[in-house]
């Protein structure tokens, strides 16, 4: 049987109504998408790594700095959906990685354990998490992670969630890292799956998944991210470059 084979796919669209543009916006003089290019790359953990788009002007900077992307359609609705559309073409891709175009900081030590939850062939869909700090608790744009015992996500919330009813009670509470990798069975099952009621009232797209009965493992990181949402994300992301050196 051939070794499986996992690629780290980078979903990039150009439309974007707070910030349109973003993949191409220069950060200390690269495309932003390129800073998560080459993050992926220094992860080691990848046979490839794709920018998969549905815009010309994209895909042309991604194959000049050295990179591959693919083109979808425009009407895919979610980056789960781009990469599902290139994961329907790839038979012989086993492993699919789903890595945020807006994360120039992404930490390719956390992208190397996403993809080394793969090892067990048990695991159909991963993702990470990281330890809560306690102002973050009541905050809904941090989403919570409930896990079981062996690291199966039980639930994922904006809410301040377990509560705990005993004040001092031992408690690992964890914040939720929007990276996704998935067995490609997995993905093209949940790119057919219909939008569920928690989901809807969550805004939490991983929740269709729990809700249509599948698992999703998560491994632990002490990686806090730094997304790019808007322009004025952009003076900050390079400050914390020239601090990292």
């Amino acid at each position: 049987m051939p070794a499986s084979r996992t690629v780290a796919v980078i979903p990039a669209r150009h439309a974007s109504t707070r910030f349109p543009g973003k993949p191409l916006t220069l950060i200390a003089g690269r495309p932003m998408v390129e800073h998560v290019w080459r993050r992926c790359q220094e992860a080691r953990a990848f046979d490839e790594v794709w920018v998969a788009t549905d815009d010309a002007r994209i895909r042309d900077a991604v194959e000049s700095f050295g990179g591959r992307a693919v083109m979808t359609s425009p009407a895919c609705p979610t980056g789960t959906d781009r990469i599902a559309e290139v994961a329907r073409a790839r038979p012989d891709v086993d492993v699919w990685v789903n890595v945020q175009g807006d994360e120039p900081l992404v930490d390719p030590a956390a992208l190397k354990v996403l993809a080394d939850l793969f090892r067990d062939d048990a695991v159909r869909m991963g993702t990470l998490v990281r330890p809560l700090e306690p102002d973050e608790l009541e905050n809904p744009n941090v989403v919570k992670a409930v896990l079981a015992l062996n690291g199966d996500a039980l639930y994922f919330s904006r809410a301040p969630v377990p509560h705990v009813r005993d004040p001092g009670a031992p408690l690992h509470r964890w914040a939720h890292l929007g990276l996704y990798g998935y067995r490609r069975d997995t993905l093209l099952q949940l790119a057919t799956l219909s939008p569920t009621p928690l989901e809807e009232a969550e805004k939490l797209e991983q929740l269709r998944a729990l809700e249509h009965g599948l698992r999703i493992r998560c491994a632990h990181v002490s990686w806090r991210t730094v997304a790019v949402d808007v322009p004025e994300d952009v003076a900050r992301v390079e400050a914390l470059m020239r601090e990292r050196g």
